[in-house]
């Protein structure tokens, strides 16, 4: 398919009605601040001048506020400034990020007539005590309405979510995941709760009223949120925050479970589960074989792989085995794992990620 871009124009906590008690996103989005209407032009150019595309496939888009929060003559003013780049087809579309209960058929009107195409909600759990916990200023059945208004005038979806805020736990992560899922939205993103510095969350923090997540319990559980996205059909196009300057300056992040390839390292868990689920059944199949070989597409061997090789030696600790490698194979398409002899080089038993999902589901 072909590669889509987004060129991202950050208007750090422009818009939002509450300081929600995990968000400074002065320190996390942008050190420039508040983007001039004047300015926006200078950014949109030096992106356009980077990307090798026709314009279909790239997309403007508003992050960081809560974008129809914001004084109304401004989001005028911010769309108006596009509106060049779209009408010469340089541009294909505009995506916006915002608040549930900032959202109702005048406001997606209005949007849609200056050519946003994708919502995002800043949704972040669909847990009322959590939502209370953290400062949102809105419940659950704000969600659902704004996302409901949202598909029903035929734009995008977009749904952040994120672990292990104050009052959170496992089965209230999966339980949002759920419930999410079962809006359908377009695209997921999640992301695990870090203590900023200069935010509410930090003064609990070190007051010990907050513990965030380990970086283990947060793969883990973005791994079975993501799982349950899959399992329905729904592309989760990122996991953790974007590892930008800011995040990685000195003093930003307190406390808790970052990384810089956060995704890819839950991406890592899901395969290695799939993976024993492959040698398993070929076991079951072809019988004990001290010496195997796991195929998948050549873009996801790191994801087979593993942290220093870290799922290889867990899969060849947990079946007893002489040597594991891992082989890239043209036929596999992506999220497929399969199983051969060391020696084969074609595979034996292959198992998709659909199929993987069906099992699990059943068990």
């Amino acid at each position: 398919m072909p590669r889509h871009y987004n060129i991202p124009l950050f208007i750090p906590h422009l818009g939002c009605p509450f300081k929600c008690i995990f968000c400074n996103q002065n320190k996390i989005a942008s050190s420039q601040g508040v983007p001039a209407v004047s300015g926006l032009t200078a950014i949109i150019d030096e992106h356009l001048s980077t990307i090798a595309d026709d314009g279909g496939n790239t997309e403007i888009a508003f992050f960081g506020g809560s974008f129809t929060a914001i004084d109304h003559e401004l989001q005028k003013k911010y769309l108006a400034a596009v509106q060049p780049y779209l009408k010469s087809g340089r541009i294909g579309s505009i995506r916006i990020s915002t608040r549930p209960d900032y959202i109702d058929d005048g406001i997606l009107n209005f949007l849609g007539s200056y050519g946003v195409k994708t919502i995002e909600l800043g949704a972040q759990s669909l847990c009322d005590e959590v939502l209370k916990a953290s400062g949102r200023g809105y419940s659950r059945d704000d969600v659902f309405k704004a996302s409901h208004h949202i598909k029903s005038l035929g734009f995008k979806l977009g749904l952040q979510l994120m672990t292990g805020l104050p009052g959170d736990n496992y089965e209230r992560d999966l339980g949002s995941a759920r419930q999410a899922a079962a809006l359908n939205p377009d695209l997921v993103r999640i992301y695990p709760t870090l203590v900023i510095a200069d935010t509410p969350l930090e003064r609990l923090f070190y007051e010990h009223k907050y513990v965030p997540l380990s970086l283990p319990e947060a793969i883990a559980i973005c791994k079975d949120m993501f799982l349950v996205f899959q399992q329905h059909g729904i592309d989760v196009i990122r996991m953790g925050l974007q590892p930008g300057e800011e995040l990685r300056s000195p003093g930003t992040v307190v406390a808790g479970p970052f990384h810089p390839s956060f995704g890819e390292l839950v991406e890592q868990e899901v395969f290695k589960e799939q993976a024993g689920m492959a040698i398993y059944d070929y076991r079951e199949k072809a019988g004990l074989k001290p010496e195997l070989a796991l195929m998948v597409h050549e873009k996801d061997i790191s994801k087979m792989t593993g942290h220093r090789k870290s799922s290889l030696l867990f899969l060849k600790n947990r079946f007893q085995l002489e040597s594991l490698k891992v082989k890239a194979h043209p036929d596999l398409a992506r999220d497929t794992v399969a199983v051969a002899s060391a020696t084969d080089s074609n595979p034996v038993f292959t198992l998709t990620r659909k199929e993987f999902l069906s099992v699990k589901s059943r068990g």
